[in-house]
């Protein structure tokens, strides 16, 4: 496939005013400005831009996407009756039936993390995937892409009968699990490096948190309020843990403190009103600011609070309220991309990246622009 005649945001290399994408396969081969177009790509379809802009896929970072949302009664979001649970697998519960993914692929969100919800303080395991796909172990870029933690009201509100029902609790439940995890891995290696010592029984809670308190899983906590950002670096201080704080909703009142820790955040949702206490400070500039401290950060819809299909909107919000333009859209494409792990495949316009690119007929930012074409791994899917 070749695309020509569009204004290209590589999200690497900066923007090319008049270029096109050479597709081979799955991969992008070849980007560049129209004036150095190969005289002979090779047997190529052709789409013609026709001076709209050309971009990356989408990626929402934070959603639940085929977990909750569909038109069916039931939802697969939250295992409510037990605090922890790192063990369940969204990639168990995800329907890529869901419409959802077909508003998805035409908004031009072409890869979502989508995983549990936030009622226990150890929710079980995200997945990241491709928004095309009738089978979902075919969809999958990466899994598990994160465990799900949460603090705040959430985990207090569903378990105020027992535990947790303070902030305190959900710390302390979160600390035991993983020190639990940390003896348990700890055996583990010794039994494999010592014939003669004894393996522990076989637990899947312990076993699925192996590879966060190792530093081989990321840690994504959701916290809205400042002291619950706090205690998540906190507790990823004391373990070592690869923290991403989700939402960060007054991470504007501690900018620099996000920056000195070098923690990512996925803000968001951002279209949404303050509908509950712990969203009281929300700011539509809280992505702008966390920015310009210096915080790597990544928009995100939380769908279904948001719908998945105004990701670019959520992105373009951040930007009339303070965020340069390139960096918001930095922050549904290539920064999202390297937060969820997979920087290396997605996330811009680069030779040898996965051929996921949406065309618009317009600036991405601009409400009336739409997407005319869409590609996931070089197929067309719009």
């Amino acid at each position: 496939m070749l695309i020509v005649n569009g204004v290209i945001h590589t999200m690497e290399m900066g923007t090319i005013p008049d270029g096109f994408v050479l597709v081979k396969g799955s991969r992008i081969a070849q980007v560049g400005s129209m004036s150095d177009l190969p005289d002979d790509p090779g047997p190529t379809g052709l789409i013609d831009a026709q001076g709209g802009h050309v971009l990356p896929g989408f990626i929402d970072a934070h959603c639940h996407m085929g977990l909750y949302g569909s038109s069916a009664p039931e939802n697969d979001l939250n295992e409510m009756p037990s605090p922890c649970t790192p063990h369940i697998r969204a990639l168990d519960g995800v329907d890529p039936r869901s419409l959802y993914f077909e508003d998805a692929r035409r908004a031009g969100v072409t890869c979502v993390l989508t995983g549990p919800g936030s009622a226990n303080p150890i929710a079980g395991q995200s997945v990241l995937l491709k928004t095309a796909g009738t089978v979902i172990d075919q969809m999958v870029v990466r899994v598990p892409a994160a465990m799900k933690f949460a603090l705040g009201e959430n985990p207090k509100r569903v378990h105020k009968e027992h535990s947790p029902a303070t902030r305190m609790a959900s710390a302390a439940l979160i600390r035991d699990k993983l020190t639990q995890a940390l003896n348990y891995d700890l055996k583990c290696a010794q039994a494999q490096a010592d014939s003669e010592a004894r393996a522990p029984e076989f637990d899947a809670q312990l076993e699925a948190l192996r590879p966060v308190v190792t530093g081989r899983l990321p840690a994504h906590f959701h916290a809205h309020r400042a002291d619950d950002i706090a205690t998540a670096l906190r507790i990823s201080r004391e373990f070592g843990l690869d923290c991403v704080i989700v939402h960060g909703t007054e991470g504007h009142l501690i900018a620099d403190f996000l920056a000195e820790a070098g923690v990512p955040v996925i803000t968001g949702p951002i279209l949404n009103d303050r509908s509950k206490p712990e969203l009281a400070n929300r700011s539509m500039e809280t992505t702008a600011i966390l920015a310009k401290a210096g915080v790597q950060v990544a928009v995100c819809t939380d769908h279904p609070e948001n719908p998945i299909q105004l990701l670019s909107f959520c992105a373009a919000m951040a930007a009339r309220y303070g965020m340069d333009d390139e960096d918001a859209l930095a922050a549904i494409t290539i920064n999202a991309a390297c937060i969820c792990g997979v920087g290396d495949r997605l996330g811009s316009l680069a030779p040898g990246k996965d051929a996921d690119i949406v065309v618009m007929d317009g600036h991405p930012f601009h409400w009336k622009s739409r997407a005319t074409h869409v590609l996931i791994d070089g197929q067309e899917v719009i």
